[in-house]
Order: structure tokens, then C-alpha cells, then sequence
């Protein structure tokens, strides 16, 4: 039996979204073999789930859920795609779930992949700001975080002095990108 190939695949998945289980966790293997963005490809197969928003989500919640932590970046990285303008069957903000748990993990890569224009465009503010000290804390670069130029507000720039105060207080480096986001904030006022 020869290996199912990327684009049988996501034509299994077209016409049975169930098959999407199986085909997630293969499908970096799938990719490398054929030259391919593994990311990419797992996009590809959560944009072939076929029916109403409501199935969507259904199905990218599952492969989150049973996903190792690169199946669940992928799935972050895919809610953009997912939730495009003129889908028919975009996802709206009903992956918000998926998005505040990978916010609770120590896993910087979820953390960072959970800070895309996802979240930029449906993360309410206050859980943002949250998200935005924790990159400061865990030290993941500020420019990882999509929209921070434009979702920085007085009260981002509060916390992050008030965080930047704690560290130095504690004797401890504060992140130059504590200065970056509070500049931001800055020049969100002045517009």
C-alpha cells in the first residue's frame, strides 16, 4: 500500500472530516517527505473540514486537544487562515477556548503562537495585556505579538511599568522590551 500523499489527504478530510484525527499527527512526516511546510500542510487540512463553522471548530478543538505541543502550534497558526474575511465557514471568536489555554501553558512556543492576529483580532483587552506581560516575563520577543502597536493602551503601558518597578526592585533585569512595548504605548496616546 503506497503512503497516503499530502493532497489525499486533505481529500479524505474534504469528504471525511473524521479522517482529519489521522491525518493530523502524520502530517509533518507527510510533509517532510515531500518537500513541504508541515505547518502548512496541517493549515491545509483544518481549511478542508467541510460544513457549517460550528463542525469547524469542532474538529480543530479535537486534534488540539489530542495534539502533542507542535499539532497544537499548528492549530494557533492556522486560526488566522480559519477566521478569514469572506469565509463561509469562519470560525469567528469561537476559538478563543484554544487560545487562553495555550496562553496558560510555560510552552513558549504555544505562548507565541497564540499571540497572532488571532488574538489581535479577538482577545478582549484585559487578557491581552495579560498575555502581553507574560511574553515580557517569559522572554519571548515583543515583535511575536501581532497587533501590539496598535492594541497598546495607557493601561498596557501601566502594568508593564509597574512590572518593570517589581524587577528592578527585586534586583532584576528588566527586559529591553519592556521599553519597546511601553514606547508603543506612547505612540498609541499620540495618534
Amino acid at each position: 500500500m503506497s503512503p497516503v500523499t499530502t493532497q489525499d489527504a486533505i481529500a479524505q478530510v474534504a469528504s471525511d472530516p473524521t479522517s482529519l484525527e489521522r491525518h493530523f499527527p502524520a502530517a509533518a512526516r507527510t510533509a517532510a517527505c515531500e518537500g513541504l511546510d508541515g505547518d502548512a500542510v496541517r493549515e491545509a487540512l483544518l481549511m478542508a473540514v467541510p460544513g457549517p463553522a460550528a463542525s469547524v471548530i469542532d474538529a480543530v478543538r479535537r486534534v488540539y486537544d489530542h495534539g502533542d505541543a507542535a499539532e497544537r502550534r499548528a492549530v494557533l497558526l492556522a486560526l488566522p487562515a480559519l477566521d478569514a474575511p469572506g469565509r463561509a465557514n469562519a470560525i469567528g471568536d469561537a476559538a478563543l477556548p484554544i487560545v487562553r489555554d495555550a496562553l496558560r501553558t510555560n510552552d513558549t512556543r504555544l505562548v507565541a503562537a497564540a499571540l497572532g492576529p488571532y488574538a489581535a483580532a479577538h482577545l478582549d483587552a484585559d487578557a491581552w495585556r495579560q498575555a502581553v506581560l507574560k511574553v515580557l516575563f517569559t522572554g519571548i520577543p515583543v515583535e511575536r505579538v501581532a497587533g501590539l502597536a496598535d492594541r497598546a493602551d495607557d493601561e498596557l503601558a501601566r502594568m508593564v511599568r509597574d512590572y518593570a518597578a517589581e524587577r528592578e526592585a527585586a534586583g532584576r533585569v528588566v527586559p529591553p522590551d519592556a521599553r519597546t512595548v511601553l514606547d508603543l504605548s506612547l505612540a498609541h496616546r499620540a495618534d
